[in-house]
């Protein structure tokens, strides 16, 4: 394969890609029309049984007139036989014209009603399978609102973190620049309280109460045990 066409089977490949995720992020409105589209099927398989059904009732009264009209020739060849033959004959053979008829007309209302159950059958199960994927849509919906409110909430966790450690680090440049105040201070207090006993230990050598000469005159009046 020349680069060329690798090239060009890589755009379409990307292009391809790029319908699959247009269609994947509108995937449950898809879903949704051709629910929608469905139902509108639907309702004109239903509006055609309707009709069929219709169909039936008139092609039943038309056999029950037949079968009523046949009945009525039937007792007038009866009636007819003893007077007139012929009459008799007539009538039978209208009998025979209408049970023709009747059985063609009963053809067709078997047809009707044949293909009425079997559409209502078809139809049933396209309801309920209608049903079913509606149900299904719902469960997805519902499950897409709750990752995405995970998502939000796991977004702001990642958020709230990242600000904890921030507040964290400050805090602990707070806390370490109290404590090197305090050994700041302690160091001042130590230098201050030194001063201060330096300060003392002099004027007590100064008044002769300790250390000095007048410390080594008692030490020697002690050793020689005065």
């Amino acid at each position: 394969m020349s680069v060329w066409r690798k090239l060009v089977t890589a755009v379409k490949g990307g292009a391809t890609e790029a319908a699959q995720t247009v269609v994947d992020s509108q995937a449950i409105r898809i879903l949704e029309q051709e629910i929608r589209e469905a139902k509108d099927e639907l309702r004109k398989s239903d509006h055609a049984r309707t009709q069929i059904l219709a169909k039936c009732k008139l092609s039943e009264q038309k056999v029950a007139s037949l079968q009523s009209s046949i009945e009525q020739y039937e007792a007038h060849a009866r009636k007819a036989i003893d007077s007139d033959r012929q009459l008799a004959l007539d009538c039978a053979q209208k009998v025979s014209d209408l049970k023709a008829e009747q059985e063609g007309e009963q053809k067709y209302l078997d047809q009707f009603k044949q293909s009425e159950k079997q559409l209502a059958g078809n139809i049933s199960q396209a309801k309920a399978n209608l049903r079913r994927l509606e149900q299904q849509v719902d469960m997805v919906k519902a499950t897409e609102s709750v990752q995405k409110a995970q998502v939000a909430v796991s977004s702001r966790h990642l958020g709230a973190n990242s600000k904890m450690k921030t507040a964290t680090e400050s805090l602990q440049r707070i806390q370490d620049k109290q404590t090197l105040r305090d050994a700041e201070l302690q160091a001042a207090q130590e230098l201050a309280t030194e001063e201060s006993s330096d300060d003392l230990e002099k004027r007590l050598a100064q008044a002769g109460i300790k250390g000095g000469q007048t410390s080594a005159d008692d030490e020697l009046s002690r050793i020689l045990g005065k």
